[in-house]
């Protein structure tokens, strides 16, 4: 017998779903207007315009609804989007981006918003049916709320892109503090991923968020410390603005060099962005997602 519902996992999963679903309508209010020569505007991400930003994101939701069908039992179409990914692990992310940016604006747009629809009520089915169950993904199996918070990471930091590509503003909320919590979650993957060692000193972050509000994690007397604006650090972990053009500060040898390093997804170690005034350099696509949250 499955062991019955975690009420307070259920309110956490609903928590960060709602702040994805906001987030996601702000993206989506922001291209639903366009005219085609927009959406076909490139990105700072190589390669990407503003349809291939939201044909990825429609891709990933799809293949996090297979992840969650997985776990729960029905494993044949995630099966399948892996054999996919493993023909091809080099170009399979691009290249669905791509071909998934190709079609009508119009389609792409219905798209999206019915597939991040669907994932949103497959992960709340997951949660509720199996209780504790694990989701497979191209990095650490995830929790369903896990799931939810690594796709704020993603359209949070797809929708920058948009928003460079189209010259606009970018209203940030308390919601970034998800990507946040993935940017100090995956603080010994930095490391690793780029053939280092996992730091072993604790670290102390402060960060304040945009309504004012301070988030904290590690220990308070820890000796290495990253302090900043909240959003600053979430740009930079998920590589869509430059240290230099940031107001983070470190404070000890592990947590400035962590800064250097820092980076919420999976996949290789990307280019990130160049400082602002320079030509050189494009920001990362976050081809997959982050660790556990």
């Amino acid at each position: 017998m499955a062991p019955p519902p975690d009420p307070a996992a259920g309110g956490a999963l609903a928590g960060v779903l709602a702040d994805l679903d906001a987030l996601s309508v702000r993206l989506d209010a922001l291209v639903a207007p366009l005219p085609e020569a927009d959406w076909r505007r490139p990105t700072p991400a190589a390669g990407w315009d503003v349809a291939a930003q939201v044909g990825h994101l429609a891709w990933t939701d799809v293949a996090a609804t297979a992840a969650a069908g997985a776990a729960a039992g029905a494993k044949e179409p995630w099966d399948a989007l892996v054999l996919q990914a493993m023909s091809d692990p080099e170009h399979f992310v691009d290249t669905s981006a791509t071909e998934g940016g190709a079609v009508p604006p119009a389609t792409l747009l219905a798209d999206w918003r019915d597939r991040r629809a669907t994932l949103q009520a497959a992960l709340r089915e997951l949660a509720e049916r199996h209780p504790g169950a694990k989701m497979p993904w191209f990095g650490p199996p995830m929790s369903p709320t896990s799931m939810a918070t690594a796709r704020y990471m993603e359209t949070w930091a797809h929708g920058l892109d948009v928003a460079d590509a189209l010259g606009a503003p970018v209203e940030h909320d308390d919601g970034v503090r998800h990507v946040c919590h993935i940017g100090v979650r995956t603080r010994a993957f930095s490391h690793l991923n780029r053939g280092e060692e996992a730091p072993t000193a604790e670290v102390r972050v402060e960060l304040v968020g945009p309504s004012g509000a301070t988030w904290t994690w590690g220990p308070e007397d820890a000796a290495q410390r990253v302090e900043g604006p909240a959003v600053d650090f979430a740009q930079l972990v998920t590589q869509r603005r430059h240290r230099a053009d940031l107001a983070l500060r470190a404070t000890g040898a592990e947590a400035d060099h962590w800064l250097d390093v820092a980076q919420a997804f999976a996949g290789p170690p990307g280019p990130g962005r160049a400082p602002a005034g320079t030509d050189t350099g494009t920001a990362t696509s976050t081809d997959s997602q982050g660790g556990p949250a």
